[in-house]
């Protein structure tokens, strides 16, 4: 039951993590790696403006995901623009975009025991023979009200339609008047704002520690990696399967090899199906 149980609030962790990175990939084929920093900065700016400038939890919570996401759009606009096409340099513009968020925030001292986030709702509820904190039960809850709320967002919304428009054949989107730099920024804004959102359900189950910006990047890397990164359903599968074994792992061997277990995932599934379970990206053979 513990297995289960944890398993289950894992998998919904992991999801809630990759699910603003594999949405910007998806839509625009921009590989964010400034997800993970864009993350950590979210939570500590909801603590700065819960602790310094004294307004409540939910408005500072709404305040750091607009200002995240408007950062994210600045991202495309001020840099991402002028290298669209350049694999290479997205992935190095990006990572080192995350990297200056990153040490920044370390060199002003944000992190330690110091800057926790308030708990939704303290407490815990027993069920079967295991306590689970109300706090897991919403995190949960949070995420598959996100994965239904994307769905019909990209099915029911003109701007999810032209994201979809724009992932499934980018010349024809724009032949219709779809705008793809104005998506693709709206996308990097969207994905941006998910990762506040991420962090604002997952951090009150801890202390806030500037290292988590490079291990988030890799979860959701991880995730994307293996269920297809511009697959949603593949993202729910891998996070699935990711977050039970690393249950398993960290229950019947040691929690130093939670991050072994992930790198594995990545290694084993580019050697198999480099696309992803559900990917959509050619295989060797078809490129060939």
């Amino acid at each position: 039951m513990e297995i289960l149980i944890y398993g289950i609030t894992n998998s919904i962790t992991l999801a809630l993590m990759a699910i603003g990175f594999s949405l910007t990939f998806g839509i625009s084929g921009l590989p964010n790696f400034a997800h993970g920093a864009f993350y950590l900065l979210g939570g500590i700016l909801t603590w700065i403006f819960i602790h310094q400038l004294g307004l409540p939890f939910f408005f500072s919570a709404i305040l750091s995901i607009l200002v995240v996401g408007v950062l994210g759009f600045i991202l495309y606009w001020g840099l991402m623009l002028r290298l669209r096409g350049l694999a290479i340099n997205e992935v190095i513009a990006t990572l080192a975009a995350a990297i200056v968020i990153i040490e920044v925030l370390r060199y002003l001292g944000f992190s330690g025991f110091t800057y926790v986030l308030p708990e939704f709702v303290k407490g815990s509820i027993p069920i079967g023979n295991v306590w689970l904190d109300y706090q897991r039960i919403i995190l949960v809850g949070i995420g598959i009200a996100l994965i239904i709320f994307l769905y019909l967002f990209t099915h029911r919304t003109r701007i999810g339609l032209a994201f979809r428009a724009i992932a499934q054949n980018e010349r024809t989107a724009i032949s219709l008047g779809i705008d793809s730099d104005w998506t693709a920024a709206l996308s990097l804004a969207f994905g941006s704002a998910l990762a506040v959102i991420a962090g604002l359900a997952i951090l009150p189950l801890g202390s806030i520690d500037t290292e988590m910006g490079y291990d988030i990047l890799i979860y959701a890397l991880a995730v994307g990696i293996v269920g297809g990164l511009e697959s949603v359903p593949g993202i729910v599968l891998a996070s699935f399967i990711l977050g039970f074994a690393q249950i398993l792992v960290a229950t019947f061997f040691k929690a130093q090899w939670l991050t072994v277990i992930t790198l594995a995932a990545i290694i084993f599934i580019l050697a198999i199906k480099p696309s992803g379970i559900f990917g959509k990206y050619k295989e060797l053979e078809e490129r060939v």
